[in-house]
């Protein structure tokens, strides 16, 4: 059978065990997305960007079991006094969630306002992801566009003080999760979001930002750690004027784990950074694939990203920095380092650069080794046991990509999950 044909029999397999929401305002952007799966096809191990990892269980009409445990779904952000919102199987839950409101902020949920035939989110919805399909085709993002029912509507028009914590509580199974963001800052705005738990058994979620001139947007992910779990997540982001857009994302475990970003700085003088920290062990998958594009002057991008895999885990990182002509002054700057701790892992890289200005400063770098045994010697003649000695080279290593994290409380989470996951391996 032809590739061709592979494709379109997926595809229709996977659409035909689907059914397109009747929603108001956001019908026409669901039926373009709907047309555009069914055009590019979902995708396949031949298609470029998939060469690394197989799209079948992210595709397949049916999911596989992945049972969440109690530890999974306990709160992750809980101390830091967040508003938060929390979704169970894919599904808002009013009695865990606080009060969807503030002075700065508007809060609804995709659910509540679907038969309204107008909404502040009307030219944004489906814009950003199918802006994002271009020069690279991203199918899952559209078919989220597509079929998602739910997701939080953020429109953030001054400073929020409290970090807004997305908790996605799993409780099914077999569950299938679909949720679509879409967030849009207000000049001079600010606000930090923050994202954690299983999600699912399997999930797709889509997060679209519109970041206007001079605000500013942080965003930090702890993924589930669910062993079994298998998830594909898509952040794209548009930066105005003086706007910065900072992401960060700590993934452990997990059977399958794809993190999509498309960046497009599009105003003078702003800052885009992403970056991620990822743990893996055994049946482990994580591949993070990245675009930022800029568009305009003296733009600033960050891609940092570390991986620490063993006993056969795999690790994947595809990044690439566009700079169009015009885009002078431009700083990118791409580093994706592995730490392999046994024989059996990989890790697999694929950084590139594309320039069309004459005048900006453009790095990328990648590597992948072992772990450094004359500092384990080191640390070993200093009473240090070997395995102890390993976590804390372990750590040293991740820092560079923790240190993304502006936020001191934040970042101590982060760490003290680290710590964690590597003691419980010990």
């Amino acid at each position: 059978m032809a590739l061709a044909q592979i494709k379109v029999t997926a595809t229709q397999a996977r659409l035909d065990a689907m059914s397109l929401p009747e929603i108001g305002w956001s019908a026409v952007a669901r039926a373009d997305a709907q047309t555009r799966v069914a055009a590019m096809g979902l995708p396949v191990r031949r298609d470029e960007y998939w060469k690394y990892t197989r799209p079948d269980e992210l595709t397949s009409p049916n999911v596989k079991s992945a049972k969440a445990s109690v530890q999974d779904n306990a709160s992750i952000f809980g101390s830091l006094g967040c508003l938060s919102i929390v979704f169970e199987d894919g599904v808002f839950n009013a009695e865990k969630s606080d009060k969807l409101e503030g002075t700065d902020i508007s809060l609804e949920l995709l659910s509540e306002v679907n038969d309204l035939d107008i909404h502040w989110a009307l030219g944004l919805y489906g814009a950003l992801e199918t802006k994002g399909q271009t020069p690279v085709v991203r199918p899952l993002a559209a078919l989220n566009t597509a079929y998602a029912r739910e997701g939080l509507l953020m429109h953030v028009k001054g400073t929020v003080a409290k970090p807004i914590s997305l908790v996605y509580i799993q409780n099914s199974d077999n569950d299938d999760v679909m949720l679509h963001h879409v967030i849009k800052l207000d000049k001079g705005a600010s606000a930090t979001i923050l994202e954690s738990g299983p999600a699912g058994a399997r999930c797709n979620i889509v997060m679209e930002t519109e970041i206007e001139d001079g605000a500013s947007l942080n965003h930090v992910r702890a993924q589930g750690r669910n062993h079994k779990r298998r998830a594909a997540t898509h952040l794209f982001a548009r930066l105005n004027q003086e706007s910065q857009f900072k992401s960060f994302t700590l993934t452990m475990n997990g059977a399958l784990t794809r993190n999509e970003a498309f960046i497009e700085i599009c105003g003078d003088d702003s800052v885009a950074h992403i970056a991620g920290a990822s743990v893996g062990d055994g049946e482990f998958h994580h591949d993070d694939t990245v675009f930022v594009m800029h568009e305009a002057l003296r733009g600033e991008s960050r891609q940092v990203f570390k991986k620490v895999l063993r006993n056969g885990a795999t690790g994947v990182f595809q990044g690439k920095i566009l700079v169009k002509a015009g885009a002078q002054k431009t700083d990118g700057y791409q580093i994706s380092q592995s730490l392999l701790l046994d024989d059996d892992s990989q890790f697999l890289a694929k950084p590139e650069l594309e320039i069309y200005a004459d005048d900006v400063v453009c790095s990328h770098g990648s590597t992948s080794g072992a772990i450094d045994e004359e500092a384990i010697f080191y640390l070993n003649s200093r009473g240090i046991p070997k395995l102890e000695a390993t976590n804390l080279l372990t750590l040293a290593f991740l820092a560079e990509a923790l240190s993304e994290v502006e936020d001191e409380d934040i970042a101590e989470v982060m760490e003290r999950l680290l710590e964690d996951w590597l003691t419980r391996r010990l």
